[in-house]
C-alpha cells in the first residue's frame, strides 16, 4: 500500500520548505514562552492572588467552569487586581520552641523593619515602601492641604503580629509636617488629638466621623510596647508607666487590628503558625510568626503616579511601574534573609512573588545547552549503529540526517503549533524536545535497519517503494498509535497538559510525515551513493580502489525455484536427496578504467574446483520479518555481480543482538520451565504494582515543583507546614436583581459560614460581606437622622443645622427611584433606610450603593465588594443652597460583586477537595434554589479544583485510548486475536507504571496523568514489531515466537536506547521537579516497555497466540526445514495448517544443522 507513490525526491522538497518556515515559527513562539514566565498555563489568567499570587502555577481546567470564571472575572475586573504580596516567616531553629516571645518578636521586629527600609533608585527616582505599598480606601478631603496631609500619613496595609503592639507604628514610613511641632508619624500620631489641633483651622467634621466609623481611636499609641523601657514608647501605651512586658500570648489572642479595628482585623491563622491553646481558646505558645506587606499592582501603580508632576519626565508607563515593583522585590527578599544575625536562634524566610516568577522563568527557558546535548548525543548514536566496517556499505550519514530530520520535524511541528495559537509552557521547552527525539528515531530506525531479501532482485529505482511497503504497517502503528494517545490525553482538562498533549500529537504527525515522505529520499540518494562506490558521509569522494580480495561465495548449480528435497516415499517418510556444491578459487586482479572513475576486475581462466556436500539452502530468503529487521542495509544489498570493495571485519564485529536472541535469548526464554517462571514473575510485578496504586494520592504541591535549596523553596515548606490559611472570595454575576435578592445573598452567606474549613471570628460568624458593611452605614445614618429630627435640627424642609450623617440620610430618606418624581418628602417618617429585617428598600437600593462607595471608602474597601459596574462618584455637599446636590445618580445593575471568607485547615489534597467541594455545592444550591448566580474564586479553586474530576477522565482518557489503539492494530493487522493481547499487555504496563509511581512516592495530578495515558502510545513500539513477526513467521507457536525474537530484538533495543537518550538530558535538569515526575516515570515506562514487549509478549504469544497468516505452498513435505531452523535446543515440531485455518497433522523434521537461520519472506497483509 506504500509503494505506489510519487517519488520521494519530489514529493519531500515543498515539504521541507513548509517545515523551515514554520521552524522560524517556533522558534520565536519559544522565546516568548520562555521570556513569559509561566509554567503551565493556558487562556484567561486569574486577578492576582489577595494573599499568595501563584496565578502562574495554576492548573484550571481549560472550558471547564473554573476557565469560564477565570474569563468573567477578567471581564469584569481586569487582568490586574487588588495587590500582590511579599512574606516574611520566622520559625525557630530548635523545631517545637515558642516564638510567642519578647526575644522573638523583637527579632521578628528587626527584620520587618529592615524590609520595610527598602529602597530602589530607578529612572533617576527613589522609590521606598511608602510610595509602592497597597493603601486601603484613602479617603478624598476637600481642603487640599490636609488631603495631602493625610495621603502622606495614610498607612501601608501591613499584616503582621507586631500590630498588636504599639511597635508595629515603626513600619510605618509615612510622615507629615505640622510647624511648630516634630514630624508626624504613626509611632507619635494619636489622631485624635492631631483632629483637634487641625480643627482650630478648618472643618473636619466629616473626617472625624470617618475616623469614627473606623474605630481608629488613637491607633498605634494606645497599644502595649513590646519593650516598655524604650525611650520612643508613648505616655499613652498601657505598660509605660508599670515598665512590665507585655503578656504576649494574651495580646496575640484572637488576632490583631491595622489601624482600624473595624475594617482591619489579622485573624490569629494568618499570623501564627503551630499554635497550642488551653480550654478556653487563650493562646499558650506558636511555632512561626507571619508578615505581609502588600504592594499595589502594576496597574494601580501606574494609574496612582500618572498625574504626579514629579515623574512626567521619565515618560511614565505600566512597564516601569513593573520594573519598579520587581526591583523593589529583589531587594526585600535578599536584605530580609541578610539582615539575621548568624547566631540567632530563629531562622526567616522571605518570599516575594517576582522572585518565584524569577525561578518559574528559569524554568520554563529552553535550556539551548541541554538542547543542543541531546541532540549532538542521537547524533552521534545513530552514527555509530548505523556505522559499517566496510565504509562503501556504511549509513552513518543516513542515521545522522535521520535525526536532523527528526529535530525540524519537532521544530516545524511546534511552529505549526504557534499558528494554531497553542499556547507554549514549560512542558514544552523542558520536556517535549527530548520525549519527542526519542520517539522520534524510532521509525527512522525502522527504515534504515531493514534489510529484506530480494526476490527477483527489484530493479534499484523500485527498492525505496519496496522498503516502505516492508515497513509500512509498523510505522503506520506506531504513529497512529501515539498520535490517538497524545490526542486522547488532551481530554485531560488542563490547559497547560492539554496544549503539551496537542503538541506532541502534531509533532508525531510531523514525524510520521517526515518518515513517509522526507526520509525515503534520502534512503534512495544513498542507495545511489552506495551503487556508485562512493564513501559514507564523505560522498564527493569514491571509496579506495585499491588492492582487492574477492570471495566469490558458493552457488548452487541448481534453479533457485526448485525444491531441494524430493517427493516422499509411499510409506511416508521424505526420501533424502543429495547434492553437491562447486567452490571455485581464483586469483583476482583489479585495475581501473582509462577514465579512472570505475574498477576493472579481471579473472585469469584457470581455476580450482573442489566439491563437497551441499548444506542445506535457504530458498525463501533471509528475513522473517522485514519491517523490524535487526539486519542493516535494507536498500544496499547490491548484485553479487557487482565489482566492489570487501573489507573484511573484526571478529567481533560478526557478533549481533540477531545472533544473539537466536542461539542464547529464545531457547532460554521459550523453554516450558522459563514461561512458567516469568508468568509467575509478572504475576508478582503485577500484584506490587497493584498495591503501589493504592499509595498513589493526588496532588501537585509548590515544593514538588520549586528546586530544592532554594529560599524559595524553604519558605514554601514552611508555609506550607505551619500556615494552612487561604482567602477566597465568593463572586456574585449578573443575570439577577441585586435589590429584591438581598435575602438569598444573606442565605449564601450565611450557608458559608457553616461549612467545616471557613475561619469564623470569636462571635462565630465568616467575614461580613459587602451588603453588611453596607447595611452597617445606612443604619448608622438613620440613627443620626432619627436623634436630629428628634432634636430639631433636621427639619422637613432643612437638614443644614444636623450632622453630615443626618444630612446624607435625608437626602436618601426623600428618594422614590422614580426619574419623573425622584422625591417625595412625605418618606422623611414613614420609611427606613433599612428594614427590621436588615433588608434595604430595593426601589432606591442602586440610589444608596451611590452614595455608599462615595462616602465610606474604608468600609468599601474592607468589604472587598469590587463591583462592576462601578457605581458613579457622588460628592456630598451639606451646605449646596441650589438642591441640585439633592439629585442622586443611581448605579447601574451589577453585573459583579464579591465578598470574602478564609478557609483554614486545608493541608491534604483530600481536604482541599472536600471544602471545594462543599463551597461549590452551596454555590450551586443558591443558583438553583434563589437564582442567585455565584462561583468561588482564589487559590484553593484555581489549583485543586483539578482533582475533584481528576481520575475520572484520566480513566476515561485510558479507556478510550485502549479501545482505539485496539481498533487501529485490528484494522492494520487484519488479526482482532493479536490486537487484543496487544492491548492486554499495554493495559498491564499502565497499571505497573502507575504502581510504581506509588512507590516511589509520585503523586498523582495532570502532568503524570498525560505520561500514563501516553505511555498507551508509546508502549506500542514495545510490542507490536514482536506480534508483527509473529504473525508472519510460520510454524508453531514456540517456533514464530522464537523467529520474532531472532529480529525484533534489535529494533526494539535501538527505540528503548534511543529513547532513553532522548530523555538522558532531562537527568541534568536542576529542578527536582522535572527529574521526579518525567525522567524517573518516562524512564520507568521504557524499562516496563522493555520488559513486556521482549519478556512476556513473546511467552504470550507462544502460549495463546493466534494461528500463523503466512503458509507455505504445496504439501508438508515441500515445507522448508526452517521450522526448525537454527533452534536445535528447542523441540519446535511443525504443524501443518488445517483447512479452516487450524493446525493440522504434526511433521516431524531432523534437524538439518544449519548454521544460518532459516526465514521466511512474508507474503501476508499490510507488508
Amino acid at each position: 500500500m506504500f509503494s505506489n507513490f510519487l517519488p520521494p525526491h519530489f514529493v519531500g522538497c515543498p515539504l521541507v520548505q513548509v517545515l523551515c518556515a514554520e521552524l522560524s515559527s517556533s522558534q520565536s513562539h519559544l522565546q516568548g514562552a520562555s521570556t513569559g514566565g509561566s509554567w503551565l498555563r493556558e487562556g484567561p489568567q486569574p486577578p492576582r492572588g489577595r494573599c499568595v499570587n501563584w496565578r502562574s502555577l495554576v492548573l484550571s481546567p481549560a472550558g471547564s467552569r473554573v476557565s469560564q470564571e477565570l474569563r468573567y472575572t477578567k471581564e469584569k475586573l481586569g487582568e490586574e487586581s487588588v495587590y500582590t504580596s511579599q512574606m516574611l516567616i520566622q520559625t525557630p531553629k530548635q523545631e517545637g520552641e515558642n516564638v510567642l516571645t519578647q526575644e522573638a518578636l523583637e527579632l521578628h521586629l528587626e527584620v520587618a523593619l529592615a524590609a520595610s527600609k527598602v529602597q530602589v533608585s530607578l529612572y533617576g527616582k527613589s522609590w521606598d515602601l511608602n510610595k509602592i505599598c497597597y493603601k486601603s480606601g484613602v479617603p478624598i478631603i476637600e481642603n487640599g492641604m490636609i488631603e495631602r496631609m493625610i495621603e502622606k500619613l495614610f498607612p501601608c496595609v501591613i499584616l503582621t503580629p507586631l500590630d498588636c503592639f504599639w511597635d508595629g507604628a515603626k513600619l510605618q514610613g509615612g510622615s507629615a509636617y505640622l510647624p511648630g511641632r516634630p514630624d508626624i508619624q504613626w509611632t507619635n500620631l494619636d489622631p485624635v488629638q492631631l483632629l483637634e489641633e487641625l480643627g482650630q483651622f478648618t472643618s473636619l467634621e466629616g473626617f472625624r466621623e470617618l475616623l469614627d466609623k473606623a474605630q481608629v481611636g488613637q491607633a498605634y499609641v494606645e497599644r502595649p510596647c513590646l519593650n516598655p523601657r524604650e525611650p520612643a514608647c508613648p505616655a499613652s501605651a498601657p505598660n509605660r508607666l508599670s515598665q512590665q512586658d507585655p503578656d504576649i500570648p494574651a495580646e496575640l489572642t484572637g488576632g490583631c487590628h491595622g489601624f482600624s479595628r473595624k475594617f482591619m482585623h489579622w485573624q490569629e491563622e494568618l499570623i501564627l503558625g503551630g499554635t497550642t491553646k488551653d480550654p478556653q481558646g487563650r493562646l499558650l505558645s506558636a511555632e512561626a510568626l507571619q508578615s505581609m506587606f502588600l504592594l499595589m499592582s502594576p496597574r494601580q501603580l501606574y494609574e496612582h503616579f500618572r498625574d504626579d508632576y514629579e515623574i512626567q519626565d521619565i515618560g511614565w508607563s505600566e512597564e516601569k511601574a513593573a520594573a519598579i515593583l520587581e526591583a523593589w522585590q529583589r531587594e526585600f527578599v535578599e536584605l530580609a534573609q541578610d539582615c539575621l544575625p548568624q547566631n540567632s536562634s530563629q531562622r526567616v524566610h522571605a518570599f516575594s512573588t517576582t522572585t518565584l516568577s524569577d525561578i518559574l522563568k528559569s524554568f520554563s527557558d529552553v535550556s539551548a545547552i541541554r538542547v543542543a546535548g541531546g541532540y549532538l548525543l542521537m547524533l552521534a548514536y545513530a552514527c555509530v549503529t548505523m556505522l559499517r566496517w566496510d565504509c562503501s556499505k556504511s549509513q552513518g550519514a543516513v542515521g545522522l540526517a535521520g535525526v536532523l530530520l527528526v529535530a525540524l520535524s519537532v521544530a516545524s511541528g511546534l511552529g505549526l503549533c504557534s499558528l494554531l495559537g497553542i499556547s507554549f509552557n514549560a512542558a514544552t521547552t523542558q520536556v517535549l524536545p527530548f520525549l519527542a527525539l526519542g520517539i522520534g528515531v524510532d521509525d527512522m530506525f525502522l527504515l534504515a535497519h531493514v534489510r529484506p531479501p530480494w526476490p527477483g532482485r527489484p530493479a534499484l529505482g523500485e527498492r525505496t517503494g519496496e522498503c516502505l511497503r516492508r515497513t509500512g504497517t509498523s510505522v503506520a502503528l506506531t504513529s497512529i498509535s501515539n498520535m490517538i494517545a497524545f490526542f486522547m490525553a488532551a481530554l485531560v482538562p488542563i490547559p497547560a497538559l492539554r496544549a503539551f498533549s496537542l503538541q506532541a500529537a502534531v509533532v508525531v504527525v510531523f514525524n510520521f510525515a517526515m518518515v513517509l515522505l522526507i526520509f525515503p529520499a534520502i534512503l534512495s540518494l544513498d542507495l545511489h551513493r552506495r551503487q556508485d562506490q562512493r564513501l559514507d558521509v564523505l560522498c564527493c569522494f569514491y571509496s579506495p580502489c585499491s588492492t582487492r580480495v574477492i570471495q566469490i561465495q558458493p552457488q548452487e548449480y541448481a534453479d533457485a525455484n526448485e525444491n531441494h528435497a524430493s517427493h516422499p516415499s509411499p510409506y511416508g517418510h521424505p526420501a533424502v536427496a543429495t547434492s553437491t556444491q562447486i567452490t571455485t578459487t581464483v586469483q583476482a586482479f583489479t585495475r581501473c578504467d582509462p577514465s579512472g572513475r570505475h574498477v576493472v576486475t579481471i579473472l585469469p581462466p584457470t581455476a580450482q574446483v573442489c566439491t563437497a556436500p551441499l548444506a542445506p539452502a535457504d530458498p525463501l530468503g533471509s528475513q522473517l520479518f522485514a519491517p523490524a529487521s535487526s539486519t542493516r542495509d535494507l536498500l544496499a544489498q547490491l548484485d553479487g555481480t557487482k565489482g566492489g570493495r570487501e573489507c573484511v571485519p573484526l571478529p567481533l564485529c560478526r557478533w549481533n543482538l540477531a545472533d544473539f536472541a537466536r542461539e542464547k535469548y529464545a531457547p532460554l526464554l521459550l523453554q516450558t520451565q522459563t514461561k512458567g517462571i516469568v508468568v509467575l514473575l509478572f504475576l508478582a510485578l503485577l500484584g506490587l504494582s497493584l498495591y503501589g496504586s493504592t499509595l498513589v494520592h493526588d496532588g501537585l504541591y509548590l515544593t514538588d515543583i520549586v528546586p530544592r535549596g532554594t529560599k524559595e523553596h524553604a519558605f514554601i515548606a514552611t508555609q506550607s507546614k505551619y500556615f494552612s490559611f487561604y482567602h477566597v472570595f465568593i463572586a456574585t454575576k449578573g443575570g439577577f436583581h441585586y435589590p429584591s435578592s438581598q435575602e438569598a445573598l444573606y442565605a449564601l452567606h450565611r450557608a458559608l459560614g457553616a461549612l467545616q474549613h471557613v475561619v469564623r471570628d470569636h462571635t462565630r460568624q465568616p467575614p461580613k460581606m459587602w451588603l453588611h458593611y453596607f447595611q452597617d452605614w445606612l443604619r448608622g445614618l438613620q440613627a443620626a437622622f432619627d436623634k436630629e429630627w428628634q432634636a430639631g435640627r433636621i427639619t422637613r424642609d432643612s437638614y443644614r443645622n444636623g450632622s453630615e450623617d443626618g444630612a446624607l440620610a435625608y437626602k436618601l430618606l426623600i428618594q422614590t427611584g422614580d426619574k419623573k418624581e425622584p422625591f417625595n418628602y412625605n418618606q422623611l417618617t414613614t420609611r427606613r433606610l433599612v428594614d427590621e429585617n436588615g433588608i434595604i428598600p430595593p426601589e432606591t437600593f442602586y440610589i444608596c450603593l451611590t452614595v455608599w462607595v462615595s462616602n465610606d471608602p474604608l468600609g468599601v474597601a474592607a468589604s472587598h465588594a469590587n463591583f462592576y459596574p462601578p457605581p458613579p462618584e457622588w460628592i456630598h455637599d451639606k451646605y449646596d443652597a441650589t438642591g441640585e446636590n439633592l439629585r442622586i445618580p443611581a448605579a447601574q445593575p451589577l453585573e459583579f460583586a464579591q465578598f470574602p471568607f478564609y478557609l483554614s485547615g486545608l493541608r491534604q489534597t483530600a481536604d482541599f477537595v472536600e471544602a471545594i467541594e462543599s463551597v461549590r455545592a452551596v454555590c450551586e444550591e443558591a443558583a438553583r434554589e434563589r437564582g442567585v448566580a455565584s462561583y468561588p474564586s482564589g487559590y484553593p479553586f484555581l489549583f485543586w479544583e483539578q482533582y475533584i474530576g481528576l481520575r475520572h477522565w484520566f480513566l476515561l482518557a485510558v479507556s478510550i485510548v485502549l479501545a482505539c489503539t485496539f481498533l487501529v492494530c485490528a484494522v492494520l493487522l487484519l488479526n482482532p486475536w493479536t490486537a487484543g493481547i496487544i492491548v492486554a499487555v499495554l493495559a498491564m504496563m499502565t497499571v505497573e507504571l502507575f504502581g510504581m509511581m506509588g512507590l516511589m512516592g509520585i503523586k498523582l495530578s495532570a502532568i503524570p496523568a498525560v505520561i500514563l495515558i501516553a505511555s498507551v502510545g508509546i508502549g506500542v513500539e514495545f510490542t507490536v514489531h514482536v506480534a508483527l513477526g509473529f504473525l508472519t513467521a510460520m510454524g508453531s507457536r514456540t517456533l514464530r515466537s522464537a523467529l520474532a525474537l531472532e529480529h525484533t530484538l534489535a529494533p526494539v533495543l535501538d527505540g528503548a536506547l534511543s529513547t532513553l537518550l532522548g530523555l538522558l538530558m532531562l537527568a541534568g535538569s536542576e529542578f527536582d521537579f522535572i527529574l521526579r515526575y518525567f525522567f524517573a516515570v518516562l524512564t520507568v515506562l521504557t524499562v516496563l516497555g522493555l520488559l513486556n514487549g521482549l519478556v512476556l509478549l513473546p511467552v504470550l504469544l507462544s502460549v495463546i497466540g493466534p494461528p500463523a497468516e503466512v503458509r507455505a505452498p504445496g504439501p508438508p513435505w515441500a515445507w522448508p526445514p526452517g521450522c526448525l531452523g537454527s533452534f536445535p535446543s528447542l523441540p519446535l515440531p511443525c504443524w501443518v495448517p488445517g483447512s479452516d485455518g487450524g493446525r493440522g497433522k504434526q511433521w516431524s523434521v531432523p534437524h538439518t544443522g544449519s548454521a544460518h537461520t532459516h526465514r521466511l519472506y512474508p507474503q501476508a497483509h499490510g507488508s
